[in-house]
């Protein structure tokens, strides 16, 4: 089974301040320091969200968001950034971003987020296996 989130930050310690807030509120986490180590595990199959800072060395996280939406335009992407300001959340948003956390911010607020995408998710997910059970289905009606 995969985890739920996908973290995504250059910065380790934050890394590891996500990871223990969303694992203490009972969410599975894989954590990654660069977008392109993370590419590996972002599919269409993916029955998690994905968590990633903006401003990072090589791929960034606006980057990041258009390659995954790219491999599907249902999996949720929170960014987070402490450059954070309007233009970049609004350009975030508008690009298909499911939420964006400017730095600093509560680990509650994170958890919430988190918690809220990751039902999005499942349903999301839910809703096209029945309608690919549907469509294989050879039974005649």
């Amino acid at each position: 089974m995969s985890a739920d989130v996908i973290l995504i930050d250059d910065e380790a310690h934050l890394r590891t301040a996500c990871t223990q807030a969303l694992e203490l509120a009972g969410i599975s986490v894989v954590a990654f320091e660069s977008a392109e180590l993370a590419l590996g595990d972002i599919n269409s199959n993916h029955n998690g969200i994905i968590v990633s800072d903006v401003k990072m060395s090589g791929m960034g996280g606006l980057e990041l968001l258009a390659e995954t939406l790219e491999r599907d335009p249902q999996l949720p992407v929170i960014l987070i950034t402490g450059h954070g300001d309007i233009s970049i959340a609004v350009k975030a948003i508008q690009d298909g971003a499911y939420d964006f956390l400017e730095k600093p911010f509560a680990s509650k607020r994170l958890v919430e987020i988190s918690r809220r995408a990751l039902e999005l998710r499942r349903v999301v997910l839910e809703n096209r296996a029945l309608r690919d059970g549907l469509l294989s289905d050879d039974r005649p009606l």
